[in-house]
Protein backbone atom coordinates (compact mmCIF):
# COMPACT_ATOMS: atom_id res chain seq x y z
CA UNK A 1 0.00 0.00 0.00
CA UNK A 2 0.93 3.36 -0.87
CA UNK A 3 1.44 5.56 2.07
CA UNK A 4 2.46 9.15 3.08
CA UNK A 5 3.30 10.97 6.57
CA UNK A 6 3.57 14.02 7.15
CA UNK A 7 7.16 15.91 8.44
CA UNK A 8 7.32 18.86 9.71
CA UNK A 9 5.18 19.88 6.95
CA UNK A 10 6.67 18.19 4.24
CA UNK A 11 5.17 14.84 2.39
CA UNK A 12 7.24 11.43 3.38
CA UNK A 13 6.10 9.18 0.39
CA UNK A 14 6.45 5.05 1.58
CA UNK A 15 4.94 1.29 0.71
CA UNK A 16 4.10 -1.13 2.97
CA UNK A 17 3.67 -4.37 1.93
CA UNK A 18 3.16 -8.12 3.30
CA UNK A 19 2.66 -9.27 6.80
CA UNK A 20 5.07 -10.60 9.80
CA UNK A 21 7.63 -9.00 11.59
CA UNK A 22 8.81 -5.55 10.08
CA UNK A 23 11.36 -4.96 7.66
CA UNK A 24 12.79 -1.22 6.45
CA UNK A 25 14.23 -1.19 3.64
CA UNK A 26 15.93 2.52 3.17
CA UNK A 27 17.59 3.14 -0.87
CA UNK A 28 20.60 4.99 -1.47
CA UNK A 29 22.02 8.16 -3.35
CA UNK A 30 20.54 8.30 -6.65
CA UNK A 31 17.95 6.16 -5.97
CA UNK A 32 14.60 5.73 -4.77
CA UNK A 33 12.58 2.91 -2.87
CA UNK A 34 11.76 1.12 -6.20
CA UNK A 35 15.52 0.29 -6.67
CA UNK A 36 14.14 -2.62 -3.72
CA UNK A 37 11.76 -3.98 -5.80
CA UNK A 38 13.21 -7.71 -6.51
CA UNK A 39 13.75 -7.98 -2.66
CA UNK A 40 9.91 -7.00 -1.93
CA UNK A 41 8.88 -9.21 -4.11
CA UNK A 42 10.94 -12.46 -3.02
CA UNK A 43 10.58 -11.28 0.76
CA UNK A 44 6.43 -9.97 0.83
CA UNK A 45 5.14 -13.27 1.62
CA UNK A 46 6.97 -13.59 5.13
CA UNK A 47 7.78 -10.07 6.41
CA UNK A 48 6.08 -6.50 6.64
CA UNK A 49 8.36 -4.56 4.41
CA UNK A 50 8.35 -0.65 4.74
CA UNK A 51 9.82 0.50 1.68
CA UNK A 52 10.81 5.08 1.92
CA UNK A 53 11.27 7.56 -0.69
CA UNK A 54 13.60 9.51 1.26
CA UNK A 55 13.41 12.84 1.37
CA UNK A 56 14.06 14.38 -1.90
CA UNK A 57 13.97 11.05 -3.64
CA UNK A 58 10.89 9.70 -5.73
CA UNK A 59 7.82 11.13 -4.21
CA UNK A 60 9.00 12.77 -1.16
CA UNK A 61 9.72 16.39 -0.76
CA UNK A 62 13.13 17.49 1.06
CA UNK A 63 13.43 18.56 4.44
CA UNK A 64 14.84 21.27 6.52
CA UNK A 65 17.50 19.07 7.80
CA UNK A 66 19.23 16.70 5.21
CA UNK A 67 21.57 15.52 7.47
CA UNK A 68 22.20 11.65 7.46
CA UNK A 69 20.68 12.46 11.27
CA UNK A 70 17.52 14.79 9.96
CA UNK A 71 16.54 11.95 7.56
CA UNK A 72 16.78 9.18 10.45
CA UNK A 73 14.29 11.40 12.18
CA UNK A 74 12.12 10.63 9.08
CA UNK A 75 12.81 6.94 9.69
CA UNK A 76 11.80 7.48 13.09
CA UNK A 77 8.47 8.97 12.32
CA UNK A 78 7.55 6.20 9.88
CA UNK A 79 8.53 3.88 12.38
CA UNK A 80 5.80 5.83 15.27
CA UNK A 81 3.32 6.42 12.22
CA UNK A 82 3.07 2.28 11.80
CA UNK A 83 3.31 2.02 15.50
CA UNK A 84 5.92 -0.47 15.40
CA UNK A 85 7.97 -1.16 18.70
CA UNK A 86 11.63 -3.29 16.95
CA UNK A 87 12.08 -3.48 13.31
CA UNK A 88 14.86 -5.01 11.51
CA UNK A 89 16.38 -2.23 9.05
CA UNK A 90 18.58 -2.98 5.52
CA UNK A 91 20.11 0.62 4.29
CA UNK A 92 22.15 0.49 0.91
CA UNK A 93 24.97 2.60 0.53
CA UNK A 94 23.65 6.46 2.02
CA UNK A 95 20.47 4.28 3.35
CA UNK A 96 23.12 2.82 5.33
CA UNK A 97 24.48 5.29 7.05
CA UNK A 98 20.76 6.67 7.84
CA UNK A 99 20.82 3.75 9.79
CA UNK A 100 23.76 3.83 11.54
CA UNK A 101 22.05 7.78 12.58
CA UNK A 102 19.19 5.88 13.42
CA UNK A 103 20.22 3.22 15.56
CA UNK A 104 22.71 5.79 17.11
CA UNK A 105 19.48 7.73 18.40
CA UNK A 106 17.12 4.94 18.44
CA UNK A 107 18.52 1.90 19.36
CA UNK A 108 15.04 0.41 20.86
CA UNK A 109 13.65 0.75 17.43
CA UNK A 110 16.02 -1.75 15.93
CA UNK A 111 16.82 -5.34 16.57
CA UNK A 112 19.13 -5.93 13.58
CA UNK A 113 20.38 -4.25 11.27
CA UNK A 114 22.10 -4.19 7.68
CA UNK A 115 24.30 -2.21 5.71
CA UNK A 116 24.17 -3.29 1.88
CA UNK A 117 27.30 -1.65 0.11
CA UNK A 118 27.49 0.58 3.02
CA UNK A 119 30.19 1.88 6.23
CA UNK A 120 30.75 3.08 9.15
CA UNK A 121 33.92 4.43 8.21
CA UNK A 122 33.70 8.62 7.30
CA UNK A 123 34.37 10.07 4.04
CA UNK A 124 38.07 10.08 3.70
CA UNK A 125 39.99 13.17 1.91
CA UNK A 126 40.07 11.59 -1.26
CA UNK A 127 36.74 10.59 -1.06
CA UNK A 128 35.45 14.40 -0.41
CA UNK A 129 37.16 15.78 -3.20
CA UNK A 130 35.22 13.33 -5.54
CA UNK A 131 32.13 14.60 -3.87
CA UNK A 132 32.88 18.24 -4.75
CA UNK A 133 33.79 17.33 -8.16
CA UNK A 134 30.51 16.02 -8.62
CA UNK A 135 28.29 18.95 -6.73
CA UNK A 136 30.24 21.41 -9.53
CA UNK A 137 29.09 18.73 -12.11
CA UNK A 138 25.95 18.90 -10.47
CA UNK A 139 25.53 22.46 -10.59
CA UNK A 140 26.79 22.63 -14.14
CA UNK A 141 25.04 19.95 -15.92
CA UNK A 142 22.23 18.73 -13.92
CA UNK A 143 21.11 15.97 -11.79
CA UNK A 144 19.67 14.05 -14.77
CA UNK A 145 23.32 14.20 -17.05
CA UNK A 146 25.33 13.68 -13.68
CA UNK A 147 23.59 10.20 -13.17
CA UNK A 148 23.71 8.80 -16.52
CA UNK A 149 27.20 9.88 -16.49
CA UNK A 150 28.13 8.47 -12.94
CA UNK A 151 25.51 5.83 -12.51
CA UNK A 152 26.61 2.99 -14.66
CA UNK A 153 30.08 2.82 -12.60
CA UNK A 154 28.53 1.05 -9.75
CA UNK A 155 27.99 -1.62 -11.66
CA UNK A 156 30.32 -4.68 -12.20
CA UNK A 157 31.76 -5.30 -15.85
CA UNK A 158 29.59 -8.15 -16.12
CA UNK A 159 26.86 -6.57 -15.26
CA UNK A 160 27.37 -3.74 -17.51
CA UNK A 161 27.93 -6.31 -20.72
CA UNK A 162 24.97 -8.96 -19.24
CA UNK A 163 22.05 -6.05 -18.14
CA UNK A 164 22.11 -2.84 -20.16
CA UNK A 165 18.36 -2.86 -20.38
CA UNK A 166 18.04 -2.95 -16.68
CA UNK A 167 20.71 -0.43 -16.04
CA UNK A 168 19.56 2.23 -19.00
CA UNK A 169 16.12 1.58 -17.65
CA UNK A 170 17.17 2.01 -13.95
CA UNK A 171 18.49 5.23 -14.87
CA UNK A 172 15.35 6.39 -16.70
CA UNK A 173 13.65 5.96 -13.87
CA UNK A 174 16.00 8.32 -11.73
CA UNK A 175 15.45 11.86 -14.04
CA UNK A 176 12.52 13.37 -11.21
CA UNK A 177 15.79 13.60 -8.72
CA UNK A 178 16.87 17.38 -8.42
CA UNK A 179 20.20 19.21 -8.42
CA UNK A 180 18.95 20.51 -4.78
CA UNK A 181 18.42 16.62 -3.90
CA UNK A 182 21.49 15.11 -4.81
CA UNK A 183 23.77 17.92 -3.69
CA UNK A 184 22.11 18.01 -0.19
CA UNK A 185 22.86 14.24 -0.26
CA UNK A 186 26.76 14.92 -1.24
CA UNK A 187 26.99 17.31 1.27
CA UNK A 188 25.29 15.49 4.66
CA UNK A 189 27.81 12.36 2.94
CA UNK A 190 30.58 14.49 3.69
CA UNK A 191 30.03 15.93 6.55
CA UNK A 192 28.52 12.70 8.20
CA UNK A 193 31.17 11.51 11.37
CA UNK A 194 32.68 7.77 12.06
CA UNK A 195 30.28 5.38 13.36
CA UNK A 196 32.27 2.82 14.13
CA UNK A 197 31.28 2.90 17.51
CA UNK A 198 27.82 2.11 16.81
CA UNK A 199 29.19 -1.38 15.31
CA UNK A 200 31.76 -1.89 18.62
CA UNK A 201 28.73 -0.92 21.25
CA UNK A 202 25.64 -2.82 19.55
CA UNK A 203 24.00 -5.19 20.57
CA UNK A 204 21.96 -6.04 17.34
CA UNK A 205 23.42 -8.55 14.85
CA UNK A 206 24.75 -6.59 12.32
CA UNK A 207 24.44 -7.70 7.88
CA UNK A 208 27.03 -6.79 6.00
CA UNK A 209 26.78 -7.47 2.32
CA UNK A 210 29.71 -6.24 0.27
CA UNK A 211 30.15 -6.30 -3.83
CA UNK A 212 33.63 -7.29 -4.73
CA UNK A 213 33.84 -5.16 -7.54
CA UNK A 214 32.11 -2.57 -5.65
CA UNK A 215 34.27 0.76 -6.52
CA UNK A 216 31.93 2.70 -4.37
CA UNK A 217 32.34 0.78 -1.05
CA UNK A 218 35.59 -1.20 -1.81
CA UNK A 219 35.35 -4.38 -0.04
CA UNK A 220 38.38 -3.89 2.10
CA UNK A 221 36.49 -1.35 3.78
CA UNK A 222 34.14 -3.59 4.34
CA UNK A 223 36.60 -6.46 5.61
CA UNK A 224 37.67 -3.71 8.01
CA UNK A 225 34.78 -3.10 10.07
CA UNK A 226 32.95 -6.10 9.71
CA UNK A 227 34.57 -8.11 13.08
CA UNK A 228 33.59 -4.66 15.27
CA UNK A 229 30.13 -5.23 16.47
CA UNK A 230 29.31 -8.20 18.87
CA UNK A 231 27.60 -10.58 15.87
CA UNK A 232 28.28 -9.97 12.61
CA UNK A 233 26.95 -11.82 9.08
CA UNK A 234 29.23 -11.40 6.19
CA UNK A 235 28.49 -12.29 2.51
CA UNK A 236 30.78 -11.14 -0.74
CA UNK A 237 28.36 -10.80 -4.17
CA UNK A 238 30.99 -12.04 -6.26
CA UNK A 239 29.26 -11.00 -9.50
CA UNK A 240 28.65 -7.59 -8.20
CA UNK A 241 29.33 -3.98 -8.03
CA UNK A 242 27.83 -1.33 -5.83
CA UNK A 243 24.25 -2.83 -6.66
CA UNK A 244 23.67 -6.03 -5.90
CA UNK A 245 20.18 -6.13 -5.17
CA UNK A 246 19.99 -5.82 -8.64
CA UNK A 247 22.99 -7.27 -10.09
CA UNK A 248 22.86 -10.63 -7.92
CA UNK A 249 19.37 -10.26 -7.21
CA UNK A 250 18.40 -13.90 -6.46
CA UNK A 251 21.62 -14.29 -4.03
CA UNK A 252 20.80 -11.17 -1.95
CA UNK A 253 17.31 -12.37 -1.80
CA UNK A 254 18.70 -15.31 -0.17
CA UNK A 255 21.10 -13.76 2.26
CA UNK A 256 18.42 -11.26 3.33
CA UNK A 257 16.13 -14.16 3.96
CA UNK A 258 18.38 -16.18 5.95
CA UNK A 259 19.63 -12.81 8.13
CA UNK A 260 15.98 -12.11 8.88
CA UNK A 261 14.92 -15.58 9.90
CA UNK A 262 18.06 -16.05 12.25
CA UNK A 263 16.94 -12.51 13.74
Amino acid sequence: MDKTVIYQNKKIFYRDIGSGDPVMLVHGFGEDGNVWHKQVEYLKGKYYLIVPDLPGSGQSEMINDMSMEGMAEVLHRIIHEENIDRCTVIGHSMGGYITLALVESYWNHVNAFGLFHSSAFPDTEEKKQTRKKGIEFIKQNGAFEFLKTSTPNLFSPDSKEQMPDSIANFIESLKELTSQALIAYYNAMMARPDRTSILKNTKNPVLFIAGEHDNAIPIYDVLKQCHLPEKSYIHVLKKSGHMGMMEEAEQANRILEDFLNEN
